[in-house]
């Protein structure tokens, strides 16, 4: 069961979602947050797995409270559903940590899915979002050294950029789950990265891997 977290101060689009949620078996809606604020107060309580986050909120908005939700518990997936597509949110979300980014415009079977998705640990992007993560040259990335990977960190990380869970990289590359793990990890580290979003953008950005097929 996927414990799930509200936080929009749109009443009407909270109750919308919260009664579409309901018919889901495999979701369980533990808590809702009108503010930022409200939210940071109440995830401890509620102990969500996800947490579905609006950008546009009063005080403090969706893109700082994923920043200090990802320090205070890591563990806890943020997936942004937002009306913002500018390159400056979307890019903001994904440096503080955000696990996926829809737009509201998406079909409420792609939100779903797209809950599901993060709370197996896999990245979630908008189509419309994808061009601009493509297109966008001017981030400033911190490069070590330490930044060079191994060959094996490499197959790993192509894994993950087409999306795959540690299960499927390990039958893919005929390792164990732990062994992925470590690999992740290592990788996380070396490009200075928090979650599978971020390292997908780097690599894209820095052309360390072959972009799937989007057919």
């Amino acid at each position: 069961m996927i414990k799930l977290m509200l936080v929009d101060d749109h009443a009407i689009l909270r109750d919308g979602l919260r009664n579409l949620l309901e018919v889901e078996e495999d979701i369980k809606v533990v808590g809702e947050a009108v503010s930022g604020e409200d939210a940071l107060h109440k995830i401890g309580d509620c102990g969500p797995d996800v947490v579905l986050m609006d950008i546009n909120m009063p005080k403090m908005n969706g893109v700082e409270v994923t920043g200090l939700l990802k320090k205070k518990f890591p563990d806890t997936k943020v997936l942004i559903l937002t009306m913002h597509s500018h390159d400056e949110y979307f890019m903001s979300a994904i440096r503080e940590g955000a696990d996926g980014y829809l737009l509201k415009d998406a079909p409420f079977d792609q939100v779903i899915e797209a809950i599901r998705t993060v709370a197996r640990g896999q990245s979630v992007i908008h189509p419309t979002m994808t061009k601009k993560l493509l297109n966008f040259h001017q981030q400033k990335w911190q490069e070590e050294e330490s930044t060079v990977l191994t060959d094996r960190e490499k197959d790993v990380l192509q894994c993950l950029v087409e999306g795959l869970s540690n299960k499927e990289i390990a039958e893919k590359l005929f390792i164990s789950d732990k062994t992925v793990k470590i690999h992740v990890s290592k990788i996380f580290k070396k490009l200075n990265v928090k979650s599978r979003s971020q390292v997908v953008i780097y690599a894209v950005q820095h052309q360390l891997v072959t972009l799937p097929d989007s057919n």
